[in-house]
């Protein structure tokens, strides 16, 4: 057995209970589900390169997760700069790489080049790429293993931040469409996985085609797995349930489930369903006697990203739910984009979280 297996087997049902909080036998103390994931990040301690070290908040989330412990950090700027500005600040334990005086730049530069020449780059836009754009040298960092993932957003837009990922680390094999979802958690919640979700695609993709909410389907079921270690149960989400309406919005949600059943066979996958239908097994009982989901869906897809996007907010906003992403998945190595509000609590957060999804690399 690995030390990996061994470290699955001991915390694997640390990271959600029945409940999704447990006590903590020691203090008698409620542990989260994004503590519990803390305690996995502990033992994994993967690398991840924060490369927006000019933005205060990403040096106070560096701060708290260098004193936590719960991953190793590289931070991407001027050393004199970076600790200026963090002086009241410990990053100590912090690995900072400075783009202008970096030993394995040329090394970097032609690894760069040979990956984008075919597209027309050049060994000297290679060279003022990765010392100028610290989002591209962040993802060289992960290209080449110094890092095993990245999280930067707070003060770029996700496209800056996802255009490098997709230009160098490519989508995971076997994988059609980048996407995002939110991990959402909603207190005293008896629906899903006793209140924890995933949301499919709330981020990224605009309108998504029948055979494109099949693959976000089966990328959203995999995120759930790996992120829980539940068997995720997943719904397509309409305006309808199960031929209830009529329309092309309908037909293409009906067609989304079929596709997404032949993708993934062994998925418990059903839809079209109303809200109401996917989450509340009284109601699938009353408008879909025969969906298997049987109202317990803990992985909800949405038709498009305007529904997704209002979707999660809702949730966030009115049952005071806590809100992560959004986070990517189908990109080759681990690269997390924050949204601009962020705070840095959200980055410590979503630091945890890539350091999950790093698991295995």
């Amino acid at each position: 057995m690995s030390v990996l297996d061994t470290v699955k087997q001991t915390v694997k049902k640390q990271l959600i209970n029945q409940s999704s909080q447990r006590k903590d036998e020691a203090n008698g103390t409620e542990l989260s589900f994004l503590d519990s994931a803390k305690e996995i990040a502990m033992k994994l301690q993967k690398t991840i390169v924060l490369p927006e070290s000019y933005d205060m908040r990403t040096l106070q989330a560096a701060d708290q997760i260098l004193k936590e412990g719960f991953a190793k950090l590289i931070l991407i700027g001027n050393p004199e700069k970076i600790k200026s500005d963090a002086a009241d600040l410990d990053l100590s334990k912090a690995t900072i790489i400075d783009p202008n005086n970096f030993e394995q730049m040329d090394e970097y530069v032609i690894a760069l080049y040979e990956l984008r020449k075919s597209k027309g780059l050049t060994l000297e836009k290679a060279r003022e790429l990765l010392t100028t754009n610290e989002l591209f040298l962040g993802v060289m960092l992960v290209k080449k293993g110094l890092a095993d993932g990245m999280v930067a957003g707070a003060a770029n837009s996700t496209a800056n931040v996802l255009r490098p990922s997709l230009q160098i680390l490519k989508t995971a094999p076997g994988t059609k469409i980048v996407s995002a979802f939110f991990l959402m958690i909603v207190p005293n919640c008896e629906y899903g996985d006793n209140g924890v979700f995933v949301f499919g695609d709330c981020g990224l993709n605009q309108s998504p085609s029948a055979e494109e909410l099949a693959a976000i389907a089966k990328s959203s079921a995999e995120s759930f797995r790996h992120l829980t270690h539940h068997e995720p149960k997943v719904a397509m989400l309409s305006h309808s349930t199960m031929g209830s309406a009529a329309h092309a919005d309908v037909d293409k949600m009906v067609q989304a489930t079929k596709l997404a059943k032949e993708l993934c066979p062994d998925l418990l996958i059903s839809g079209e369903l109303q809200l109401d239908s996917a989450i509340v097994p009284e109601i699938c009982t009353a408008k879909a006697p025969n969906c298997e989901l049987k109202g317990r869906a803990n992985v909800l897809i949405f038709p498009n990203l305007d529904a997704g996007n209002i979707g999660y907010k809702l949730v966030q906003r009115l049952a005071k739910a806590e809100a992560y992403g959004p986070l990517t998945q189908g990109i080759a190595k681990p690269v997390n984009d924050l949204s601009r509000g962020c705070s840095a609590e959200d980055i410590v957060y979503v630091v945890a979280i890539t350091a999950l999804q790093c698991e295995g690399e």
